[in-house]
């Protein structure tokens, strides 16, 4: 019995069987629907030509009885459009392994997409901070960067985008701070054209900047209200005047365009919900982010969570658009066993990166590819001529880990504001040093001194 794991390879070898028939088309769509059921779409032309027809015919037969219920009967699996961009609107498309003509068409549920790959901005810089796992302290690592940039006079944006558990804010804002209103009232109120009631009202300046400042937009305002019954929409595409629909991640964009626009930010720091879902995908791959940081615990679940999330975007031929904005982080690096910690994590994400997103290349030596290791760029990557690839102990590479260490004063959000305001610098720069002048690198400045 096929299986939805199987879909894929048996239909890579029934096309494979059927090379010269797939090289007689412009094009052809795979179009796998909400219940995984294969069809096959392919230019209107082809249904006017007999002998191409009926070859398709025998195609569609033998794909049928490869994939079992995960196919269309024969008889139904053939659709005619007009144009493979028509074909596409609304689903996840990206070529088919091995084949130069051939996309794979998936209708998903929801309206993440790890496979469309936005250009990095060229106006503010914007990091994510991503992370497979809840709870690795990713948020209280944003909150200590967004304190450090602002001492040394940025200006800088901060977006709780973990909206399913939100709080970021309150390691930012006293309670007496929190704006009235956060991005899920705005999303929701911008379904009925109503968004620009509350956006004069869905952020806040900390209290906690010495000579720049943090603009602060919560998830929710200081009132929750119905926080739950919002969440349930906030996702929902936008009907325009025209028929068409504005999905979720197109409207978020917008929201971002407007408050960099007020707030004209040296860089903005967002907050990603954890693990592989609609919003961690807008954060991570549709808001032009230039930098993705990715928060690793040393343990199996980590290291499977980023592998089928690299596997995928190699699969949709996207990992080069995407591979030079990422680098490592090691999360609550333990007091103990230090050293050992981090040589675990770079060897798990040195593997993962190899298996995915480094080209199958040796590098040539340090000097030769790129800048010392001392300048404040030392962990952009370096472009190879023959490739793109890095040795296991490069500092300078994606999987190299900036450490963060744990630390029972910086445990917690619940207390992060209070001891934010009388932190000691060297103490930041003890447990997020590493991340600070990594983020400070990417603003044309120089580097944060924590």
């Amino acid at each position: 019995m096929t299986t939805f794991e199987q879909i894929l390879p048996r239909l890579t070898e029934v096309l494979k069987a059927h090379q010269k028939t797939v090289d007689l088309l412009e094009w052809l769509l795979i179009n796998r629907d909400l219940n995984g059921r294969v069809r096959l779409i392919v230019p209107e032309a082809i249904e006017m030509d007999e002998a191409i027809r009926d070859q398709m015919g025998l195609l569609a037969e033998r794909l049928a009885a490869q994939l079992g219920p995960h196919a269309y009967p024969a008889e139904a699996a053939i659709l005619y459009e007009t144009s493979r961009e028509l074909a596409c609107q609304g689903a996840t498309s990206y070529p088919l392994e091995r084949f130069s003509h051939v996309w794979l068409l998936d209708r998903l549920a929801t309206e993440g997409n790890w496979a469309q790959i936005a250009a990095e901005t060229q106006g503010s810089r914007r990091v994510v901070f991503f992370s497979i796992k809840g709870g690795v302290g990713r948020s209280t690592a944003l909150a200590a960067t967004a304190w450090a940039l602002a001492q040394a006079g940025k200006r800088v944006l901060v977006l709780d985008l973990d909206l399913e558990s939100p709080g970021l804010s309150s390691s930012l804002l006293p309670p007496e701070r929190q704006p009235a209103f956060g991005i899920t009232d705005w999303l929701v109120e911008d379904l009925v054209d109503n968004a620009a009631a509350v956006f004069d009202n869905m952020m806040a300046t900390s209290d906690l900047s010495r000579d720049g400042e943090i603009y602060v937009v919560p998830a929710h305002g200081a009132d929750p209200g119905e926080y739950i019954s919002k969440l349930g929409r906030v996702w929902m595409s936008k009907g325009r005047a025209d028929g068409s629909r504005e999905n979720w991640s197109a409207r978020l964009q917008r929201l971002l365009a407007d408050l960099e626009a007020e707030v004209r930010p040296d860089v903005v720091l967002i907050d990603s919900r954890a693990g592989i879902d609609e919003v961690a995908s807008t954060c991570v791959t549709d808001l032009g982010a230039n930098l993705v940081l990715l928060f690793a615990l040393e343990g199996s679940q980590t290291w499977s969570g980023y592998r089928i999330l690299f596997e995928h975007w190699r699969r949709a031929q996207v990992a080069e658009a995407m591979r030079e904005r990422l680098k490592v982080v090691a999360a609550l690096v333990p007091e103990t066993d230090r050293i050992a910690y981090l040589e675990g994590v770079r060897e798990h994400a040195y593997e993962i990166f190899i298996e995915s997103l480094y080209d199958e290349i040796a590098p040539p030596p340090t000097e030769a590819i790129g800048p010392a290791p001392e300048d404040k760029q030392r962990w952009r990557v370096h472009q190879l001529v023959e490739g793109w690839s890095f040795d296991e102990a490069d500092e300078g590479a994606p999987h190299a880990p900036w450490p963060v260490n744990w630390h029972r004063s910086f445990a917690g959000l619940r207390s992060l504001q209070g001891r934010l305001a009388v932190i000691d610098a060297q103490e930041v720069k003890a447990i997020f040093g590493p991340l600070i002048e990594g983020v400070s690198s990417i603003l044309d400045t120089e580097n944060v001194d924590v």
